[in-house]
């Protein structure tokens, strides 16, 4: 167990004076048995009315709606939380899904909906092809297969940072054989669906005191990772960036069908095409 604090800010600047429009923030670490929230604050220049909701995940998302024009927008959340997730987790996995394939009940078919499906196009290569190609035999053990894909995906992509917006999509990440945290995470998700496991994106921090894991920064950094459903075990942490299974260094945000639904912060303004000049984000995780 271990006591950490987050610091997230993001600064946008603007060449004049120009209209923000509503912009939705999701930094508020996500809760569940293995992390407690004890505090979080968002604080916003200029200041804004924020109001908060919960989304179709259950996320904690927050709307900041502003009242005047600004040169710049600062938006920072500082959070402490307490993170529990065992370094070598044991997973409690139904007798009817131990060995793939498996079925999932009628009740959890319906309930995964979506995160069932595939999300991009198969291209070329076969993602399809690809995952298979991990299949060793019928049956099969199954957490032995989801580890071999994530293994599978770091050992095949090459991790870099990419500060350009958007997601590759999974066949692009094959063919490149390179991309960022959430391409990986992406690819792995797609992956798994495309064998009939029901998988989400998740998006949140990294923390890395000891700065050896990939994506990692000074002491933390935002990330993004997988977590795929199995009866009886629920929703299992893979993070394919560093091949590694469970929660122990990673502080969930929000869990998402697709990443592009999970970003930190959203929103608009209203001014020149050209007024915008740069945004700078600065995270810090640590004790």
């Amino acid at each position: 167990m271990v006591e950490i604090s987050i610091r997230h800010r993001t600064t946008y600047r603007y060449r004049q004076p120009v209209t923000l429009g509503p912009h939705r923030l999701m930094m508020r670490p996500r809760e569940s048995h293995e992390l407690r929230v004890l505090s979080s604050t968002v604080t916003l220049s200029p200041d804004a009315a924020v109001t908060w909701a919960q989304d179709v995940a259950g996320n904690a998302v927050a709307t900041a709606t502003f009242s005047s024009e600004a040169d710049s927008l600062a938006v920072e959340c500082l959070s402490r939380v307490v993170l529990s997730a065992a370094a070598y987790p044991v997973f409690a996995i139904a007798a009817s899904a131990i060995t793939f394939p498996f079925r999932y009940t009628d009740d959890e078919w319906t309930d995964l909906g979506a995160l069932t499906i595939l999300q991009y196009p198969d291209g070329a290569p076969s993602l399809r092809d690809w995952a298979q190609g991990f299949v060793a035999s019928y049956p099969t053990d199954t957490l032995s297969l989801l580890k071999d894909l994530n293994a599978g995906v770091g050992n095949a992509i090459a991790y870099q940072v990419r500060e350009d917006e958007g997601t590759q999509s999974p066949s692009q990440t094959l063919s490149l054989r390179m991309g960022s945290c959430r391409d990986l995470a992406t690819l792995l998700v797609e992956a798994v669906r495309s064998l009939g496991f029901g998988a989400r994106v998740v998006s949140g921090y990294l923390h890395d005191p000891s700065r050896i894991l990939l994506g990692s920064a000074d002491s933390g950094a935002t990330h993004a990772w997988a977590e795929i459903f199995l009866p009886g075990a629920g929703w299992i942490t893979f993070d394919p960036t560093n091949r590694s299974v469970g929660g122990a260094n990673l502080i969930p945000v929000a869990v998402a069908r697709d990443i592009r639904l999970a970003m930190p912060l959203v929103g608009s303004y209203l001014g020149p095409a050209d007024a915008f000049l740069d945004m700078s984000v600065a995270v810090s995780v640590g004790g």
